[in-house]
């Protein structure tokens, strides 16, 4: 790492841009601290992929770890959405906060899109340009070029280019950096952890922010593709984003010190002491979830009598989305409008829901101790 050399800036007339280094190349890793924090971050990581295995329709509670991380890779880019609202209806969030509430479920579609190609399409400029394309399809950044990088300048940070913290590459040389980046990601003769690859790939995309918006979710979303489509994880139960937001102004200025003292070393540091805490965090949850299960499904059956069988049905259901009403119930069960209150009635009185809007008409249940597992 001591030879890092980030990259210089180039005058572009009235401000200058930064052109990074290509990446595609031997990396020496000589610090012990990252030797010694990527060997935990190993077994951190192992303890929650092999954790993972074990939870029963791990698919289920993977839906919320995607909400909860949407909810906070937007926040980082300053949406106010959190994840309760993020598991409304469309017609139940407030109007001022809806472009909000779009912004979280496009990133939602953006990564259930970006996991469902990693089983046949590699890492990729494609893969890339697409998954950007849903996640700014029909929210702010419509008019930003979804799915194709940029042609225009950029920065970061300040009303105007010429007060900017950073002026990433000019965008005649994105296509350029992007292609050494990808081929960086499949050249099996660079002979690096796979967590100190990701973490340079990280930093890499983030320098060059090759989108007009959108870059930052993009980066992070990638994150979590990687792990799984180079089978690191069998699952994709590793998210980043909450670490990051929580420590947002670290993040950003060990981006920054890479850049501008050629010190990755630290970015790598960072990067790595997060998904430690991740991934412990990961395994508690899933602790957590899976006793919360088992005490839930216990209760249905021991006091519902003849209503268990539908009452797993409503259990299986709130695993995904931990909000429900009679309309739902009805519609998962095929029970009558009353029989579906009777058995609502049933959750509530053995402690699995409660009633969350105080009205006396078009009620709504929350599974309370559920949803705190992945509130902030």
């Amino acid at each position: 790492m001591k030879n890092f050399e980030a990259g210089k800036y180039i005058s572009q007339g009235s401000y200058k841009s930064f052109q990074p280094s290509e990446i595609n190349r031997q990396w020496i890793i000589d610090d012990p601290e990252i030797q010694e924090l990527l060997s935990l971050a190993d077994r951190q990581l192992g303890r929650l992929d092999m954790f993972s295995q074990y939870v029963p329709n791990i698919d289920l509670f993977i839906s919320m770890h995607v909400v909860k991380e949407a909810t906070q890779s937007s926040r980082i880019e300053g949406t106010q959405t959190n994840i309760e609202e993020a598991l409304m209806e469309e017609k139940e969030v407030p109007p001022e906060k809806r472009n909000d509430w779009q912004e979280v479920q496009r990133y939602i579609e953006a990564m259930n899109f970006a996991l469902d190609k990693s089983r046949d399409l590699p890492f990729s400029s494609r893969l890339i340009r697409e998954t950007h394309d849903v996640l700014l399809k029909s929210v702010r950044g419509k008019h930003k070029l979804p799915g194709r990088y940029r042609t225009s300048q950029n920065w970061i940070g300040g009303a105007a280019i010429r007060d900017a913290i950073f002026v990433p590459p000019n965008s005649s040389s994105i296509h350029d950096l992007m292609s050494d980046l990808e081929k960086f990601v499949h050249n099996e003769n660079i002979h690096i952890p796979d967590l100190i690859k990701v973490a340079i790939v990280h930093y890499q995309f983030e320098t060059i922010h090759p989108f007009l918006d959108g870059n930052g979710r993009i980066g992070r979303l990638l994150i979590t593709y990687y792990l799984v489509s180079r089978q690191i994880l069998k699952k994709p139960v590793l998210y980043i984003s909450d670490f990051l937001e929580r420590n947002r102004n670290l993040y950003y200025d060990n981006l920054m010190r890479a850049r501008m003292k050629n010190d990755i070393a630290q970015w790598i540091r960072f990067f790595l002491s997060g998904v430690i805490e991740t991934a412990r965090s990961g395994v508690d949850t899933f602790d957590a979830i899976l006793q919360l299960k088992n005490e839930a499904e216990a209760k249905v059956n021991e006091k519902m009598g003849g209503r268990a069988h539908n009452g797993q049905k409503v259990l299986q259901y709130l695993y995904s989305r931990p909000f429900i009403d009679a309309k739902i119930v009805s519609e998962i069960t095929g029970l009558s409008p009353a029989s579906a209150y009777k058995l609502i009635g049933d959750f509530v009185t053995i402690g699995i829901l409660d009633e969350s809007t105080g009205g006396q008409r078009k009620r709504r249940y929350t599974f309370t101790s559920y949803l705190k597992l992945f509130q902030v």
